[in-house]
């Protein structure tokens, strides 16, 4: 008996719902990103195109599209750029006119960028990674985009080590040490707290394009966690971090306070309605569980909060 395949087309039924979001992930291109006289920085990249579909329409013709796509983010990435979130706006606002039954088209960004440093105690040269992220989001009233990134520190519990504190207060009395010597001592030596690899990721949305420099984001976000960590370490080094970090314990909660005070302080120039998003990620080292807190606000509301 032979069986007849449906009609797929013919039997489909009428669209009636809209989709948010419809679009391609995972394409790489290079990017080129100017520094005046020097030459460029350049980026592999990966994006994320994303259009919204009306009710109606059945689809946004993908294999057509992606080749114009793969044309727009070609010819956006054949030139140097100043600021990696224009790169994504040009690529949004190109695809809003390409399509004329979008309203909303939405461009993401991420890449690894490795800039040099010297380690803070021995000054040997060595490599630091951060993680850009940059975003574009264009409609017909206009383009909003993001800038910002993930970078990797080093966190100390203070709890665990207010635990260690009392302990070393209890054995200094029992070896008959005066109360004014051992304050004076664990002010100058930080005892033991468990410590964390930590993820701090702050990024900035504006309308246009934001005024930062994406290495004050990423310095702000460095300096937002108990102490900074190197790729490139000597003994030297190592001791410098271990002592900055315990002498600078915080909790999760307190990295997004300090990205929050150190975005206010680094970018006071932003709008009030400029969105800060901020977020902490701590791979714990005693736990099986990992810590997280995150905020979202609006440079007013941030101003309001801190007094500013």
């Amino acid at each position: 008996m032979s069986h007849q395949l449906p009609d797929v087309q013919a039997s489909a039924p009428d669209v009636t719902v809209g989709l948010s979001q419809v679009g391609v992930t995972g394409v790489e291109k290079l990017v080129k990103l100017a520094r005046g006289d020097r030459r460029p920085i350049v980026l592999m990249a990966e994006f994320e195109v994303f259009v919204d579909l009306p009710s109606g329409r059945k689809g946004i013709d993908m294999s057509r599209n992606l080749a114009t796509i793969d044309e727009i983010l070609e010819e956006i990435t054949r030139e140097e750029a100043y600021r990696v979130e224009d790169v994504c706006g040009d690529a949004a606002e190109r695809l809003l006119e390409k399509h004329d039954y979008t309203t909303t088209a939405e461009v993401s960004m991420t890449a690894e960028l490795v800039t040099r440093e010297d380690t803070p105690a021995s000054g040997l040269e060595t490599q630091s990674t951060a993680t850009i992220l940059a975003s574009a989001t264009a409609t017909d009233e206009g383009t909003r985009a993001e800038i910002g990134a993930e970078v990797t520190g080093m966190t100390v519990c203070p709890c665990s080590q207010g635990m260690s504190e009392s302990r070393a207060r209890e054995k200094l009395a029992e070896l008959g040490v005066d109360e004014e010597t051992t304050e004076a001592f664990l002010e100058a030596v930080p005892q033991p707290g468990h410590s964390q690899r930590g993820h701090a990721t702050l990024t900035i949305t504006t309308d246009g394009s934001p005024e930062v420099d994406l290495r004050d984001v990423i310095d702000v976000a460095r300096d937002s966690m108990s102490a900074r960590i190197y790729n490139m370490a000597k003994r030297p080094d190592e001791d410098h971090m271990t002592y900055h970090a315990h002498a600078n314990a915080k909790f999760v909660e307190d990295c997004v306070r300090a990205l929050a005070e150190g975005t206010l302080s680094e970018f006071d120039h932003l709008s009030d309605d400029a969105v800060i998003r901020m977020k902490q990620s701590n791979d714990e080292s005693i736990h099986q569980h990992n810590a997280h807190a995150e905020r979202e606000v609006t440079m007013g509301d941030l101003r309001d909060e801190l007094g500013e």
